[in-house]
């Protein structure tokens, strides 16, 4: 039994039928395996289920899979088809939900435009957390442009967001940019470690991939912006168990103290959704 209470962000959950091995169930059987205490669970997106012909309220959905496990956390998503931007914020509050899940890409939002702007000004005042997928996502890169956090962040000054991928290989430096230049106003930007891990190439060799960030990158990203920036996620169902557990260890095995492993593993987390 690991003596890390490891909560983990970043688990996307899917309706039989959607998505294959992506269901509630799959979800509980990796963290039992990987010895992950709890999770933050991402509402599918609304496209992700209307090409396979479900029609739902996603974030209504996700509340009745995940209300009687209390080691699950609902974050909601946005359907930006129907509008009503601020009631869908609000009905995501009153699930009891934490946050909100925002992929600019591949919901073809622009993370400065008024739709999202919106979201924040909502999300702002009703207190939630906003997770981002930040990096390359084959879209217009300047619909999701890393600079244009630094812009969520001046403008929404109170709003608490993370970076997942912390913009990938393309993007790390950028997204090292956007915490250190809003260090001053609070701290209230989060790197996501999530899908981060080094690859081989055709002889074996570690390469960085699109999303990957070396041993010396974390460090640096600890050294530059504190223990208390980074989180941990798990991209389920897109990583698989021994891609997680590999990524624990990585964590684990990394020449920071303590205190910041624990911090990256799940206090961070907790603390910025105001978990006990």
């Amino acid at each position: 039994m690991s003596d890390y209470k490891i909560f983990a962000n970043h688990a996307h959950v899917f309706p039989k039928g959607s998505k294959d091995n992506a269901q509630l169930e799959n979800l509980k059987e990796l963290m039992a395996e990987c010895e992950i205490e709890s999770a933050v669970c991402f509402a599918p997106f609304n496209h992700q289920t209307e090409r396979v012909g479900i029609k739902i309220n996603q974030n209504k959905w996700l509340y009745e899979e995940i209300k009687n496990e209390k080691n699950l956390i609902g974050f909601g998503t946005i359907n930006f088809d129907i509008g009503s931007i601020n009631e869908q914020v609000k009905e995501i509050k009153a699930l009891g939900f934490k946050g909100i899940k925002v992929h600019p890409a591949a919901q073809e939002v622009k993370v400065d435009g008024r739709e999202l702007f919106e979201v924040y000004a909502e999300a702002e005042k009703q207190g939630l957390f906003v997770s981002f997928h930040t990096g390359l996502h084959w879209h217009r890169i300047k619909d999701y442009s890393m600079l244009l956090f630094d812009e969520v962040a001046y403008n929404f000054p109170d709003l608490k967001f993370s970076m997942e991928h912390v913009g990938g290989y393309s993007f790390f430096r950028e997204a090292l940019l956007v915490m250190n230049n809003n260090s001053r106003k609070g701290n209230n930007i989060y790197a996501g470690l999530t899908s981060i891990s080094m690859e081989k190439d055709a002889l074996g060799n570690l390469r960085q991939g699109a999303w990957s960030l070396t041993d010396d990158d974390l460090c640096t990203l600890i050294h530059q912006t504190g223990e208390k920036n980074s989180i941990f996620g798990l991209d389920f169902p897109y990583k698989s168990a021994e891609y997680t557990k590999n990524s624990i260890e990585r964590i684990k095995s990394l020449p920071i103290s303590e205190e910041a492993k624990r911090g990256i593993l799940g206090e961070n987390l907790r603390s910025a959704l105001n978990i006990k």
